[in-house]
């Protein structure tokens, strides 16, 4: 299975790129990871509703490039469907057994997903009702998606 995950914005911090190479090297004995970073747009403090907008659409302009109609879209956004580690794991588990190839996951930035990504979406999952940055949600999806997968083969890991 190949496993893309698009997101808005660099990481800038060094924990979190450490971390996040460390779930690239865990993930490589279970599927194919990409990882692919889109600018995001600078968004100046209270901006209003209409600028947000405009953020958000220019931010999915560059998302839309790289969303393939081949691949099954999961949008990470709050008001998604919540799973347990095992549903999640459930999750991956039964698109593989239905013949999905290719999963790709979108992360928004610091202000969401634009309607247009999430329209596009197969499925819209949430982490929590809480917001996270979203450097540090790269993290939790692929530390989910890792314990995902030794959950589907059955080994130790998942608590």
């Amino acid at each position: 299975m190949k496993i893309t995950v698009i997101a808005v914005g660099k990481i800038k911090e060094k924990f979190y790129s450490d971390a996040v190479a460390e779930y690239e090297k865990r993930l490589g004995r279970y599927c194919k990871l990409e990882i692919i970073q889109v600018e995001d747009e600078r968004t100046p403090d209270k901006a209003g509703t209409s600028l947000d907008e405009v953020v958000k659409r220019k931010e999915a302009e560059r998302i839309l490039k790289y969303l393939r109609e081949d691949a099954y879209v999961v949008t990470l956004e709050i008001q998604g469907n919540s799973y347990d580690s095992e549903g999640f794991a459930g999750q991956i588990e039964k698109l593989a057994t239905q013949g999905v190839s290719h999963i790709q996951f979108v992360i928004g930035g610091s202000l969401g997903l634009h309607e247009d990504i999430c329209k596009k979406a197969d499925l819209a999952v949430s982490f929590s009702k809480m917001t996270f940055p979203h450097q540090l949600m790269r993290v939790i999806l692929l530390e989910q998606i890792y314990r995902g997968y030794r959950i589907i083969n059955k080994e130790p890991y998942h608590k």
